[in-house]
Order: C-alpha cells, then structure tokens, then sequence
C-alpha cells in the first residue's frame, strides 16, 4: 500500500494560497487540525482531504460566512449552508449594497460640495462699514423665508409711504439678536437711507456710527450651512487676534428673489472686529 500524500506546514499554506499565521490559528480555533503532528520534531502535516477543507473555508469566507458559522457547518458534517442560511446571506448583502448606495450617494454629495467651495475661494476680508442713517423693522419671523416676503410686500411699500430715498451705494442687512437657537428668529432689518423721516408703527430710524474694521465673508448656498462660514470666519479673527465688537450683519446680495439654484445663493457676513 501506498504511503499517503501528506504536506508540511509551509508547503499547505503555498499550495492554499493563505499564510502559516492564518493556519496555525485555525488550528487554535479548531477549525481546520493538522491530520499528523510529528512527537520528536514538532512539524505538523496536512492531507489532501485538507486541501480540499481549506478551499470550502476560503470560498465561504468569499461569501460572507463568519469562521464561527463555518466551523458549525464542519461540526454538522456538512460542506455547504443550506438554503435558509444562504437566503438569509442574500438579503443580508442586499441591506448592505444599500446602504452602501446611500452611502455612494451622500460621499459624492460631499464632493461636488467641496469641489464648488474651491471655485468660489471663500477668503475673509477687512473693510469699513460707514455711518449711516437707517430705516429699520424689527420682528420675530419663523424662517428667513418670510423675512423675503416682508421687504417687498410690508417694508418696501412703507418706507414709500414714509418717502425714504435709498442712495447710492445701497446698503442693506439684518441684524439677529437670539442670544439662543430657537423656533423664532428676532431680527431687525436695516436699509440705508438719505435723511431721516419721523418713525410709523412698522418703521422706526437710527443712525449708526462707523465700524472702522469688519471681517467680511462671502456665504454661498443654503442658510442652514452658515455654521460652517461662521466657524472659518471665526477661526480667522481669533488666529489673527480681534476681538468682536459688535453682532455680525448678513447682507443679502443674491436669493430666492433673483437666483433659481440655492448654491448661488449669496450673502456676505460682515462681522465688527477690533485689536
């Protein structure tokens, strides 16, 4: 009778394509045992039978199966899952090819984001902001939105009324006084005008001194990403020593009032600085 073919430790891992690490702990785990393990040399030995053993464990393995649930497949006397274990598989890699589409999706989201803030190079400036004679209207509105339907249909008409000339350059912006995060925005909106008129119930005028020095920035797209200018134009003033002097003004150059997409949206965060 023939001898049979056996494989030494090194030569198994060469023929399985897997490490002698990789073996020697699924030997530790009971997974796949040497079939001989010489007394005197300590050498370990493998058959062909293993080899075969060792390419279910790497195909399984392909396929998602856990060392543990391919051990108890072993313990059972089988080669293969059955249906219901594979079924469960197949919806499992459905779940996961989802969410890796969400995933996919959310990741180019990110990117064209990013790649649109290169364009516009976001860079904080200094500029002087002039005294000036306001008209101001001060409420608390839900949403920016009715913010846009104030100027032209409740502030416009009564500054008309009130005979409020807007010089050139025009200047306008709202001011938020919120010391908190909240339903409610309390705002007060400014327009620059030529002279004062006496106040009415909706407009009431003030005269602003000069800010000798303003960190500006220019804010594109949707309002609920200004955290993210806030915290540049913030990290500026603090790296480069001011100190803030006054509540930031948001000037409202380009919106829902003449842009159809939101990323050219633009407002300009004008925040009173000193040294």
């Amino acid at each position: 009778m023939k001898n049979k073919m056996k494989f030494k430790i090194g030569e198994f891992s060469k023929l399985c394509q897997v490490t002698v690490k990789t073996l020697r702990h699924y030997e530790e785990i009971g997974l796949l045992i040497p079939f001989e393990v010489d007394e005197w040399t300590g050498y370990r030995y493998y058959n062909i039978s293993q080899l075969r053993q060792m390419n279910r464990i790497v195909y399984l393995k392909q396929l998602g199966f856990s060392l543990e649930e391919i051990g108890r497949l072993f313990e059972e006397g089988k080669d293969y899952p059955g249906p219901e274990l594979i079924e469960a598989k197949v919806e499992r890699c459905k779940e996961e090819i989802e969410r890796l589409i969400r995933r996919q999706t959310e990741l180019a989201k990110l990117e064209d984001m990013l790649r649109k803030q290169e364009k516009v190079m976001k860079k904080v400036f200094e500029k002087s902001l002039p005294a000036r004679v306001f008209a101001t209207h001060r409420r608390k509105i839900d949403s920016y939105q009715e913010l846009f339907n104030l100027c032209p249909n409740v502030i416009g008409p009564e500054m008309y009324r009130l005979g409020c000339e807007c010089p050139a350059p025009e200047y306008c912006f709202t001011i938020e006084y919120n010391e908190e995060y909240g339903v409610d925005i309390d705002i007060e909106y400014f327009e620059a005008v030529a002279q004062r008129k006496e106040d009415s119930e909706l407009i009431k005028f003030k005269e602003l001194p000069e800010v000798p020095v303003a960190l500006c920035i220019s804010h594109y797209g949707a309002y609920e990403k200004m955290p993210e200018t806030f915290a540049e134009l913030y990290a500026y003033a603090e790296a480069n020593g001011y100190e803030v002097s006054d509540r930031p003004r948001f000037c409202y150059i380009d919106g829902i009032w003449n842009k159809e997409s939101v990323e050219e949206w633009l407002t300009e965060i004008e925040l009173p600085v000193k040294r």
